[in-house]
């Protein structure tokens, strides 16, 4: 809860709990990239084909990748690359709508770590579905919609699975999530296996992947994307991820509904005394968690640019689980979820132009992703820390307020403290007496009717 200003009984918005949760996550990122220009600077000192200029030319694109044009003659160069740009908004999508699904079950008190087996679901659906009707011949914006609501339901339902042992046998959706994210991928290898018809046998190589949707004309319109970002592999998915992200923000935040599931994510037993169904919102919560994952799949593969290996009982994708940093460096806010998706997706590009412009390779990118992953538990941290400092007046306070402005300002805030517990004492005098009322009625019954029957 934000603290009042000094004199003024405000809070700025530089200091309110949501301004805290952007600081904590920035101070994650910070730190994650700049182990990863600590780690391009001791494999280059430990390799001898990586001279000084290499090592600097390596940091830069930790930091820059997504803004290098190449090389210049033997100089690297720096500026708007159209298709850095729309390749890293392409592979922001996947990330955004899975980062989606945890943050909407975290919202409601859920660990969603099946977006794994969800989004296969979805790629199976899609593609299944796509295909089908782009071979009958139905006009390509139908066989669009039908291909996209295949996916998201079909994961749908799979993530409803975890909510049904959650809200009836209250057995952890982690446990049954792992279950279902390895069922699905055998599932899924079946599917296509089984299904000779998807292979895509017709190009030289291409041993164990399913033909294309770009194949059948199904795919996502570019809705300008090939204006602003030419030659990059960009389409309207994006704007239909951030679509998506936003009606989920007014959802949760803004409907009754959405008030409902935050209301069984912080207190399960509290909701249900209060009249709303726990096991209801509880499965509905899973089923929307892997609708989204699914989305996600169902954009990118509606790309029609993209291919899908079906052996995927070895490996799960990694979409799946990449989705919980981008979740938790938004601090599960659905808007937030947007920027921290393509900060990941940027992570992505700069490990790319690593690969082919140095003699690193791409898996710096990994390494920071990874120490970022690692740092985003530690966010919570960081906001408690810049919380306590913010309300001491020290660490971002910019205002020097006087003492006894101070001491007024802890004296409003004591007073609404105790406001709040008697209202709260209130309340459950008001309770305990309805219940005594309730208890002096109910024992009047019994024993009008126990002498009722005694006289007959």
């Amino acid at each position: 809860m934000p603290r009042l200003e000094p004199g003024t009984g405000k809070t700025k918005w530089y200091r309110t709990d949501g301004a805290v949760a952007v600081y904590s996550a920035l101070i994650s990122i910070l730190i994650g990239m700049a182990v990863g220009a600590v780690i391009v600077v001791v494999v280059g000192l430990l390799k001898p084909n990586i001279s000084p200029t290499g090592i600097w030319e390596g940091v830069r694109l930790v930091f820059l990748g997504v803004f290098s044009t190449g090389r210049s003659g033997s100089a690297l160069s720096f500026g708007f690359n159209a298709v850095n740009m729309g390749n890293m908004l392409f592979r922001a999508v996947p990330l955004i709508m899975t980062g989606l699904s945890v943050a909407v079950a975290f919202k409601t008190g859920l660990f969603n770590i099946g977006a794994a087996g969800q989004y296969l679901m979805g790629t199976m659906g899609t593609l299944s579905v796509g295909l089908w009707l782009g071979w009958a011949g139905v006009p390509t914006f139908v066989a669009w919609i039908c291909a996209f609501l295949a996916g998201v339901i079909l994961g749908g339902l799979w993530g409803a699975i975890p909510g049904l042992f959650k809200a009836f046998l209250n057995i952890n959706e982690v446990i049954t999530c792992i279950m279902t994210n390895w069922i699905a991928a055998n599932l899924v290898t079946w599917w296509f296996d089984a299904h000779e018809i998807f292979k895509n046998s017709a190009e030289g190589g291409k041993v164990g992947y399913v033909i294309p949707l770009k194949n059948v004309g199904v795919v996502t319109p570019k809705m300008f994307m090939d204006v602003l970002f030419k030659g990059s592999q960009a389409n309207g998915g994006f704007w239909i991820a951030v679509l998506i992200a936003v009606a989920m923000w007014i959802m949760m935040t803004k409907t009754t509904f959405g008030y409902e599931l935050r209301a069984c994510g912080s207190n399960r037993h509290a909701a249900k005394y209060a009249g709303i169904n726990d096991k209801k919102n509880i499965i509905l919560s899973m089923a929307i968690a892997g609708c989204l994952a699914a989305a996600g799949a169902s954009l990118y593969y509606l790309s029609g640019n993209t291919e899908f290996y079906w052996s995927t009982y070895q490996k799960l994708p990694g979409e799946g689980f990449n989705g919980i940093p981008v979740a938790l460096l938004a601090a599960n806010h659905p808007i937030g979820v947007i920027f921290s998706g393509i900060f990941m997706s940027m992570l992505n590009i700069s490990g790319i132009q690593l690969k082919y412009l140095t003699a690193y390779n791409e898996y710096i990118s990994d390494i920071i992703i990874a120490v970022i992953v690692y740092l985003s538990a530690f966010s919570m941290l960081f906001k408690t820390v810049l919380s306590k400092k913010i309300r001491k007046g020290t660490g971002g306070n910019v205002n020097d307020e006087p003492a006894q402005q101070l001491k007024t300002a802890d004296e409003q805030n004591a007073q609404e403290e105790k406001e709040i517990i008697g209202d709260t004492k209130n309340f459950e005098e008001d309770v305990m007496e309805d219940y005594k009322q309730l208890f002096d009625e109910s024992a009047g019954i019994v024993h009008a009717e126990s002498e009722e029957g005694g006289q007959k």
